[in-house]
């Protein structure tokens, strides 16, 4: 493997030249600039990060800790996040705290071994670690979707509880009065907002809201098609479902298949996060649409911004989802 000296012996300059090329950290003609780019190329010189980072005291990775990037959502704007981090010339590592607290501390101590220049937190459904994230004040966070509390830290997120209240409306708005929701784990913070913007659309419409008609399951398509089955077995079905995943709603429409129960035509259904496969379930899934593409943008342009000395007070910026009405909604007959 090639080293920097032999770099500089080859293009006749000095070691310091080369670093200074390679780093940006001195003015070098363009005629010395190239060449020297030229004889990193054709000997395939590959520059140390570690070296650099100690250098500089930067390394151009941003650290992003999610709960599940197993699920679609996550995934989705995992993508958006390391396209947005890109194009500003900056890596990502990827972690992933499915699994709980532990978990997400030990990623958390693991980023900031990895000498991170700032982290992207989409927190899991714990809050014990803010103690950890404050004793590295000195590393930048921006986080997604939840703000921990106790933690000083920018804020991104779209307003769960009232895309709830939206897709609750839409279904009210058809004729529905028996709707029930099904909704992820009822200690998840997603969750308790997104059922509680249910719970408002149906109080602001005089709708009484038993507690059997609020089921919590996992946040998995295998969840949502139990709970719908067990919705659709009752004496009296409802005649809207409103559904806090796409993930789930997915599961709810093969199980509702599955009973021959038609949708639209019996049975309305409403997700949320409106995921790729959304638009091909069967029907086309209604759906709650955070802006995610939006939303990365934004939480690593304001991340870098902090990276780079930004000490402007904290922000936090909410953004508006959209519903998305496909196939999967109808007025009640």
């Amino acid at each position: 493997m090639a080293t920097m000296k032999q770099v500089a012996q080859r293009a006749g300059v000095s070691i310091s030249t080369v670093s200074h090329v390679i780093n940006n950290t001195r003015a070098v003609s363009d005629e010395v600039r190239k060449r020297v780019l030229g004889i990193i190329d054709e000997m395939r010189y590959v520059p140390s990060a570690v070296a650099r980072s100690l250098k500089n005291d930067k390394t151009n990775t941003i650290g992003v800790l999610v709960p599940n990037s197993s699920n679609p959502y996550f995934a989705e704007l995992i993508r958006w996040i390391e396209d947005a981090a890109f194009e500003l010339g900056y890596h990502i590592i990827l972690c992933n705290a499915h699994g709980g607290a532990q978990k997400q501390a030990a990623y958390l101590r693991l980023l900031m071994e990895k000498r991170i220049d700032g982290l992207v937190l989409v927190a899991s459904g714990a809050d014990e670690d803010h103690d950890l994230l404050q004793r590295h004040e000195s590393v930048p966070i921006i986080q997604l979707e939840r703000a921990l509390p106790g933690l000083g830290a920018d804020l991104v997120l779209a307003g769960q509880e009232e895309g709830a209240w939206q897709a609750t409306r839409h279904l009210i708005e058809l004729g529905h009065r028996d709707i029930a929701c099904v909704s992820g784990p009822a200690d998840l913070p997603r969750s308790r907002e997104r059922v509680g913007g249910f719970l408002r659309a149906m109080r602001e419409a005089g709708i009484a809201v038993p507690d059997s008609e609020i089921l919590y399951v996992e946040f998995t398509s295998a969840g949502g098609h139990a709970a719908f089955g067990s919705l659709l077995a009752r004496a009296r079905r409802p005649t809207a479902v409103f559904v806090t995943s796409d993930l789930m709603a997915i599961g709810g429409l093969c199980a509702a298949s599955s009973a021959g129960v038609r949708v639209p035509g019996e049975l309305s259904v409403v997700g949320y996060d409106d995921i790729g496969a959304a638009c091909y379930a069967t029907p086309p899934l209604t759906t709650m649409a955070p802006p995610k593409r939006e939303m990365a943008r934004l939480a690593i342009a304001q991340l870098i911004e902090r990276i780079r000395g930004g000490h402007e007070p904290l922000r936090n910026i909410a953004l508006a989802s959209s519903l998305v009405v496909r196939a999967s909604t109808a007025p009640l007959h």
